[in-house]
């Protein structure tokens, strides 16, 4: 067996809790090494060119889908289910700096004018008006302040949820787009039929709602995904960590087809929680 020389790596915490450590061979070879003494040939992430893709969080368009777009975020609005099918935006890291409080203003959103939710839909229902796009990553000015709180950008979700797991996600992915300098955001509850409803307009409540993320910048291309019930939860977010790959499947949506074949195929189909600071 080749002689193994451990050189300054610091460990890391494998997702199944293996301690591992960074280690390189007598002939140059990076490997893991694990503490029975087991090691293994990393894989090696492929080294991706940045293409300039405008608008690359809209995912791909369907037809007769209702397309709003305001300052901050651009949503896919479904007049069945009285809520967004998707929410996306680009959060930089100048963004997430506060530049104004949190007002919670709820009011439908001027841009649907017809079969939109309404704050009497979720009185006395047992539902916090959970935002999709959190106006904490919307602080940046007034406007995006105040369109964060459309009815629009709002599903049922229960407050163990939204005030935990949910709260817990969105500070998380607040925290990479200051880490990684800006990440693409794409949120939503999973439509399906048969859900149950709250309201006079049958707003939707959905069981479970994704999250997908894309680090499109060099030199460490990244995404993961996310499915977390609309339920209290103790969990890891680990624990609910999926493919972007895994989230379209259950929601029908076509994320980042923007990007050119190879990259989206390679990107969507992998996770690797351990490129991603928790």
């Amino acid at each position: 067996m080749k002689k193994i020389i451990l050189i300054l790596f610091s460990a890391s915490i494998h997702f199944y809790c293996l301690a591992q450590e960074e280690a390189t061979t007598t002939d140059g070879k990076k490997v893991i090494l694990y503490p029975d003494g087991t090691w293994k040939t990393p894989v090696t992430a492929p080294t991706f060119k940045v293409v300039a893709i405008p608008h690359l969080e809209i995912p791909k368009p369907v037809a007769n889908e209702l397309i709003i777009n305001h300052t901050g975020y651009t949503l896919s609005y479904d007049v069945n289910f009285k809520q967004a099918r998707w929410v996306a935006y680009e959060l930089t890291v100048e963004e997430t700096n506060a530049v104004v409080e949190r007002k919670d203003h709820f009011v439908p959103d001027p841009l649907i004018k017809t079969g939109s939710a309404a704050n009497s839909d979720y009185t006395n229902q047992g539902y916090d008006k959970g935002h999709l796009a959190p106006c904490a990553d919307m602080c940046y000015s007034v406007k995006t302040m105040d369109e964060s709180f459309y009815l629009s950008n709002m599903s049922p979700q229960l407050p163990g949820f939204n005030r935990g797991i949910w709260k817990q996600l969105e500070e998380q992915v607040r925290q990479w787009a200051i880490d990684n300098k800006a990440v693409y955001i794409i949120t939503g509850g999973i439509l399906t039929n048969g859900l149950p409803t709250i309201g006079k307009n049958k707003v939707a409540v959905p069981q479970y709602f994704y999250k997908v993320i894309l680090d499109y910048t060099e030199p460490d291309i990244k995404s993961i995904g996310f499915i977390i019930p609309n339920k209290s939860s103790n969990e890891l977010l680990q624990h609910y960590a999926v493919t972007i790959d895994s989230v379209e499947k259950v929601t029908n949506i076509d994320f980042f087809y923007q990007l050119p074949d190879d990259q989206e195929n390679s990107i969507e189909s992998k996770i690797d929680v351990n490129k991603w600071h928790w």
